[in-house]
């Protein structure tokens, strides 16, 4: 259960995604896993998946291969039960290449808070080390002074 429910305002639509972005930042694929329904059902890219188990395991093969990630999530817009937002991310893989994902999400929650659907459409970018933008001590949350999106093209 979460007290961030539905039907959202500003204030509560934009520390939901923040939320989100905490527990995304902390690689933790059980935490991650209780802010979605048993049956959540989700479409990353172009794989789907189905069940709060199949997202910890999902989650869990995600961040072996993307090291080092760091995630920055902005609310664009929200309605009673729904929430867009967009996000960026940097990681690097087994070899060492950076990269940044570029991303949007669609969310729908249930009446206790919990999303049901999720919905990411994300592109890769490969990045020199040296571009990176996001630099805070991970795994865990970005820190209040950093801008986060609003801040980086």
């Amino acid at each position: 259960m979460s007290t961030l429910r539905p039907p959202f305002t500003l204030e509560t639509a934009t520390a939901k995604v923040r939320a989100a972005e905490d527990a995304w930042n902390s690689r933790d694929p059980h935490r991650v896993s209780l802010a979605y329904t048993v049956d959540s059902q989700w479409r990353n890219r172009s794989q789907f998946v189905t069940g709060r188990d199949a997202i910890r395991e999902f989650l869990n093969d995600k961040w072996q291969r993307e090291q080092d990630y760091r995630l920055t999530k902005s609310l664009w817009s929200f309605t009673e039960n729904h929430i867009a937002v967009r996000f960026q991310y940097e990681y690097h893989d087994a070899a060492g290449q950076w990269f940044r994902a570029y991303g949007n999400e669609l969310w729908e929650f249930d009446d206790e808070g919990l999303m049901r659907r999720r919905e990411a459409s994300i592109n890769d970018v490969q990045i020199a080390e040296a571009e990176r933008r996001f630099h805070w001590a991970a795994p865990g949350p970005r820190p209040s002074e950093d801008e986060g999106i609003p801040a980086v093209k």
